[in-house]
């Protein structure tokens, strides 16, 4: 039995773990007290990991998908090659518009990002899909426009906040905040400070909350746009602030003063005293800060909601202060700058959708596939994702993925993608390679940790480094080998580190211009080989995967030298990086990489005068057109993929890891459950007008009156049985959607629920 350190894998938090390690077993999760972020943090979720790793439905070998649909073993060699030939004869018939790749690291599973984003270049493609451009584009996109980059990422100080404002976010459940339980029972139980949430539900943060608005579902925009019409009206905002740090404060204010605020707060349905109170409460604080998630960024009006909300905290001045809403600094890039204004940028042919952070939302994806025209999708990566479980409408995904000519999936398990491709490569397991977690989104001190591998790849699975970079030099890409550099990544002197390999890499990729795009595998296969770790521990597998830090370590000491020497690390300006990245090699438990100051918000912005840039034309028209919006019919709407104590992403497919709520059961208010013969336990068929699921009714008087609830991570089919609760993306529709971002309206789907007939016993009528 060993003592090891490692992360979560199930949420953005990704917690420091100790774990002990028997045999193929973990057995024993705790929190890691050593963790520089969750120091010791940990919920009920990660203790069920073990689910994870040893599961009945791990891939082991590379599969072939037969005529007949079967499946049968065959060899990496045979795999690859055919892979190979395949895609090459597709770019050369039909150029890079063919070829799209969805996913690219799944949950805490990000390294392998760096090699399986090559494919796209290799393939001549830019069409990126993945989970991120399904929940956060729409809020990438106000970034841009408000701060001058889509990377300008915004989170908040909890903390340290007087008051707080959680909207369309339950972070008792879905965390998003640090050491989340300890942290709000702190904010609830300390009387100088003030808990507000906004959401439909009573949820277990709304109910250690001061003030809860329950709000109607969809109508959050209109309940932002009366609170910071209030704002405005009643002169809370703060003047000096917007002066000094922000321009087109003049058409925003109009536009607020235009508001209709009683009109607006009756849609909402919340008391309009209550929500006066909250504004003059959130405005008036020394420090407030606003936390949203999907529930905001899911729902109607999705993009103008987090335009809404950021208003809130750059009104009020709450920007750049302990307590307020702040940047960080950004370690592992998550996603790119694609400003669609600057006209450079590859549209889809059916869509004509423009990227956002580099990514395009996947309900277009099946649209595109289908497209009757040349430039159709007709090959497609899946990496790490299962889409046609978690895309919207698992229908028409089936439907588009049965047309196209290759479909390869890359994952550690037999996913309902995956039983649709025409290959399935085993990835090991992120507890069985060297990886990271990508989401190290803190401030004012920023974190990444680099996790080893526990145990080692089961069977013939490999880790995507080795994957991609096989494919690459299958398909003619690369060579197998790089003497010159694995020479001199060999000779380093402790002096100067990896410094002499760098020149190396620099001079070879200047002579060899079309290598550059994989300089990902090519450090991998090189300087990969040669890199050391201090972690102790006779058997394990050097951090050849790492490789590809040492970039972006350097670009980080470049970017912002100060603040990582604030964090403890030293050297020059050339050494500085490479100091970094070492003691990322070294720590098991986490590196600080930066420690910024307030006074360094202003760096951040990227406009040219480095202001906030409040005018965002699209969605002041958007704010007005709301006055015109006709209210939603009655009946029943679904908040899909809600959050409970026992679901996760498709992480997880064994259905015993959970200790509760076996059937993900459709959460329903009492009311609405009498008018419809249903009661708790009653099975009932929820219909929309994409298609239909059989659910198991549980009373809920903590919801609204006509909604209802069904969660996230269900639906799978474990050793290939019928599917284990709701797949409740055949309930949701690709065009309800956002129409800028097309973020599909998860939280806002009409539904007729009615009570599924028992059969008659055997004997009666």
């Amino acid at each position: 039995m060993t003592t090891e350190q490692t992360a979560c894998i199930l949420c953005s938090r990704n917690c420091g773990l100790r774990v002990e390690v028997e045999g193929s077993r973990l057995t024993s999760i705790r929190g890691d007290d050593a963790h520089p972020v969750s120091k010791g943090y940990l919920c009920q979720k990660a203790a069920r990991l073990q689910h994870y790793q040893e599961n009945a439905d791990r891939l082991e070998h590379p599969l072939r998908r037969e005529p007949d649909g079967s499946f049968v073993r065959v060899g990496w060699d045979e795999a690859l090659a055919g892979i190979a030939a395949r895609l090459v004869a597709l770019r050369e018939r039909h150029g890079g518009r063919a070829f799209a790749f969805y996913g690219g690291g799944g949950q805490g599973n990000h390294l392998g990002g760096a090699y399986s984003r090559q494919l796209t270049k290799a393939m001549k493609s830019r069409f990126v899909y993945s989970a991120l451009a399904q929940e956060k584009t729409g809020d990438f996109w106000i970034n841009g426009r408000l701060f001058g980059d889509q990377r300008c990422h915004i989170t908040e100080d909890v903390e340290h906040a007087d008051v707080v404002l959680f909207i369309g976010t339950n972070p008792f459940q879905a965390h998003g905040i640090p050491n989340a339980r300890d942290t709000l029972r702190e904010l609830k139980n300390d009387p100088a400070r003030t808990m507000v949430v906004i959401d439909p539900r009573k949820t277990e943060t709304a109910r250690m909350a001061d003030v809860h608005l329950q709000v109607r579902p969809g109508t959050d925009a209109f309940l932002l746009a009366a609170m910071l019409g209030i704002i405005v009206r009643d002169g809370l905002h703060d003047r000096a602030f917007l002066a000094e740090r922000c321009t087109g404060f003049a058409a925003v204010e109009a536009a607020l003063r235009a508001v209709p605020i009683e009109e607006f707060v009756r849609r909402a349905d919340v008391p309009l005293a209550d929500l006066e109170h909250v504004a003059r409460t959130f405005a008036g604080a020394r420090a407030a800060c606003v936390r949203v998630d999907l529930g905001l960024q899911q729902s109607l009006h999705s993009t103008l909601n987090s335009y809404l909300e950021k208003l809130l905290f750059l009104l009020t001045g709450n920007l750049g202060k302990r307590g307020g809403n702040n940047f960080h600094s950004l370690f592992l890039p998550i996603l790119g700058n694609t400003d669609e204004r600057a006209g450079r940028h590859v549209l889809t042919a059916h869509h004509r959708m423009f990227p956002i952070g580099g990514l395009y939302p996947p309900n277009i994806l099946p649209g595109e596939i289908e497209h009757d025209g040349e430039e159709r999708v007709r090959a497609l990566f899946v990496d790490s994702a299962n889409p046609v479980l978690t895309g919207a409408n698992t229908a028409a995904y089936e439907r588009a993925f049965a047309k196209l000519e290759l479909l390869v999936v890359v994952d550690v398990a037999m996913t309902e993608t995956a039983r649709l491709a025409h290959y399935v490569l085993p990835a090991a397991t992120q507890l069985e390679k060297w990886e990271c977690t990508g989401f190290n989104l803190e401030f004012p001190d920023n974190a990444f940790q680099l996790r080893h591998p526990l145990f080692p790849p089961r069977a013939e699975a490999l880790p995507e480094p080795e994957i991609y970079t096989r494919l690459l030099e299958a398909m003619g890409e690369l060579p197998r080998s790089f003497p010159v550099l694995e020479r001199i990544a060999a000779a380093v002197p402790s002096a100067t580190k990896h410094a002499g390999f760098i020149a190396a890499l620099g001079a070879t990729l200047a002579a060899k211009p079309r290598w550059a795009p994989y300089a990902a595998s090519i450090a991998y296969r090189t300087l990969g080989r040669a890199l050391r770790t201090s972690r102790a521990h006779p058997e394990r597998v050097p951090p050849a995967a790492a490789a590809p830090l040492i970039a972006l370590a350097m670009d980080l000491a470049l970017r912002e030298p100060r603040a990582v020497r604030r964090a403890g690390h030293r050297g020059n300006r050339l050494t500085l990086g490479l100091s970094l990245f070492q003691t990322i090699l070294d720590k098991a438990e986490g590196t600080l990489v930066t420690r910024h100051e307030l006074a360094d918000t202003w760096s951040f912005l990227r406009h040219p005068d480095r202001r906030v840039h409040l005018e965002v034309p699209e969605m002041l028209g958007a704010l007005q057109a709301l006055r015109d919006e006709p209210e939603a019919p009655p009946g029943l709407v679904l908040l899909a993929g809600e959050r409970r104590a026992y679901n996760a992403n498709q992480i997880f497919r064994d259905p015993s890891w959970r200790k509760s709520d076996a059937h993900g059961a459709m959460r329903m208010h009492p009311d609405d459950a009498r008018e419809r013969g249903l009661s708790s336990g009653s099975r009932a068929m929820c219909e929309s007008d994409t298609g239909r699921v059989e659910v198991t009714i549980e009373l809920d008087d903590s919801l609204r009156p006509g909604m209802v609830t069904l969660p996230h991570g269900y639906g799978m089919r474990y050793r290939g049985g019928a599917p284990v609760g709701p797949q409740l993306n055949r309930l949701t529709a690709s065009d309800h959607c956002d129409p800028l971002a097309r973020t599909p309206f998860h939280k806002h789907v009409p539904v007729r629920v009615t009570a599924v007939q028992a059969a008659p016993a055997p004997g009666t009528v």
